[in-house]
């Protein structure tokens, strides 16, 4: 083979083998990262020690990839902990901003019934239903 053609050759492969991984990992898909939660169902008992967490208004916990909160205003909230911006688990609740959910990976805010706060996703944040009876606090789908 000539050393044009080989050269040519080369430099076709060399391109593509740098530009398929780029072309793989710079995708737009957005679903690259850990699962929303699905089909959550479970009580949390209010006076047992991960139950005692949710005493005070902006308490909250991480129970099965979900932020249980307990509201500036007292009433119970449950958000997803993985970001609807790029699924990442770092969704947690900042009182000290309103009483907000954020994601740490890249800033994205959410109101508490999941509605994007900032121009980092336009996605909404997952929000699953609570329920308290007595001293069992339900958080559910």
């Amino acid at each position: 083979m000539e050393r044009k053609a080989f050269l040519k050759t080369l430099g076709a492969g060399a391109a593509f083998a740098l530009t398929f991984p780029c072309v793989q990992g710079c995708s737009k898909d957005e679903s690259v990262g850990l699962p929303v939660p699905t089909g959550v169902d479970f009580t949390i008992d209010l006076t047992s020690s991960e139950g005692q967490q949710l005493q005070n208004n902006g308490d909250f916990i991480l129970k099965n990839d979900v932020v249980v909160v307990k509201n500036l205003e007292g009433n119970f909230v449950a958000a997803s902990q993985i970001c609807s911006h790029q699924q990442t688990d770092q969704v947690r609740f900042v009182p000290e901003q309103g009483g907000i959910f954020e994601c740490s990976t890249h800033g994205s805010q959410f109101t508490q019934t999941g509605t994007p706060l900032n121009q980092i996703t336009n996605n909404p944040l997952k929000i699953f239903n609570t329920e308290l009876n007595g001293d069992i606090l339900r958080v559910f789908e």
